[in-house]
């Protein structure tokens, strides 16, 4: 069985705090390593290859000072047994739900692993989040990812072969690249679950719902009691989904809209203002007003999925921190939930001979 390459020369201090030897550890033969990323700036992310998940974002607040403002854990082993099992990890091969894990593609029927009510959710119990990637730390401000999900691996049809690249620019920006290519006809909806809190990562955790939000989207789609999609694109316009100007998260996070009752709060896919399908566009903003810290998300993706960490329980994370409900904003670039069985949302098939691609930057700065 191939190894994955380790950069073996990531031994410096990092604003982190995370140590390189509590991320080593041997999983079916494929050996687990920190990864730091810096620029000149002073940002660094911290990573690791166990599902390609993201650890810490330090990024300065209007005063200067470093805070992590990604929700993640300090050691291989918190990792793997994360009451958060997609905790700022990456996704695949299905990015979200569908529905009671069925699917028919070219007259055939697959069933997929059930892990979230009645549905499949991110891939299923063992997808790409559970993964020990191949990883290649190229340069300081790079690192490169390579996983093969073989065919029916969690029920999905085809070999699957992803190659990956987190890269931190020097205008402060997480970018992430995707590129997929298949042998046999199969459906592929990547994203990145970051958890982020834009305050810093503490204990406890503050909330996210005084972040003044904007998305760049005329529409979502309504879910019903199990977060299935029904089918519909509805206008955000007079719901508590009307991002289009800046609102807090918590101004409307409560309301006794059927749709907020659904979500636990805010968990749904918003439908991006595109002039072109699959162009690089701004599809969000999220500003914490105390911090002055903000991040811009833009992606090639057609929607993007608002959760407001409903869920989390108050779990610990990394160096004593605490990940009570609602600690985090989730922006998950993707296509749509539940797009195997609604024909009319845009496709997720990949066939052989084509190639997936996606880019999705998260962008960090401070406003004033």
């Amino acid at each position: 069985m191939r190894t994955n390459m380790i950069n073996t020369t990531n031994t410096q201090e990092n604003l982190s705090g995370l140590k390189r030897e509590d991320f080593k550890k041997t999983i079916d033969g494929k050996s687990t390593d920190l990864f730091i990323l810096k620029n000149k700036n002073g940002m660094e992310i911290a990573v690791t290859n166990y599902g390609a998940a993201t650890l810490a974002i330090m990024v300065p607040d209007k005063n200067g000072n470093y805070a992590n403002v990604i929700l993640g854990h300090d050691s291989i082993e918190n990792v793997i047994k994360s009451p958060e099992p997609f905790l700022s990890t990456t996704i695949g091969r299905y990015g979200n739900r569908i529905a009671k894990g069925k699917f028919t593609l070219l007259g055939k029927e697959y069933s997929l692993a059930i892990n979230n009510g009645p549905n499949s959710l991110h891939g299923g119990p063992t997808g790409f989040h559970t993964a020990v990637w191949d990883a290649e730390q190229t340069d300081e401000q790079t690192v490169e990812f390579k996983h093969t999900s073989q065919d029916g691996e969690e029920g999905f049809p085809g070999k699957l072969t992803v190659n990956m690249t987190y890269s931190l620019t020097d205008n402060n920006e997480f970018t992430i690249t995707y590129k997929a290519t298949t042998d046999k006809t199969t459906i592929v909806n990547l994203t990145n679950h970051g958890f982020f809190n834009l305050a810093g990562i503490a204990n406890p955790t503050p909330t996210v719902l005084n972040n003044i939000l904007t998305i760049n989207a005329d529409y979502f789609i309504p879910i019903d009691e199990v977060s299935i999609p029904f089918g519909e694109i509805i206008k955000v316009a007079g719901t508590p989904f009307d991002f289009r100007t800046p609102h807090v998260v918590g101004e409307r996070i409560d309301d006794k809209d059927q749709q907020t009752v659904n979500g636990t709060g805010y968990d749904h896919c918003f439908v991006l203002n595109k002039k072109e399908p699959g162009e690089l566009s701004f599809a969000a903003k999220c500003v914490e007003p105390l911090s002055g810290r903000s991040m811009e998300v833009y992606t090639t993706e057609p929607g993007v999925q608002l959760y407001t960490g409903n869920w989390l329980n108050g779990f610990s994370g990394a160096h004593g921190t605490t990940f009570p409900a609602r600690s985090a904003i989730c922006f998950e670039a993707q296509h749509f939930p539940d797009t195997p069985n609604k024909p009319h949302f845009p496709s997720v098939v990949l066939n052989p001979g084509e190639e997936y691609n996606q880019t999705t930057i998260y962008k960090f700065g401070i406003e004033k």
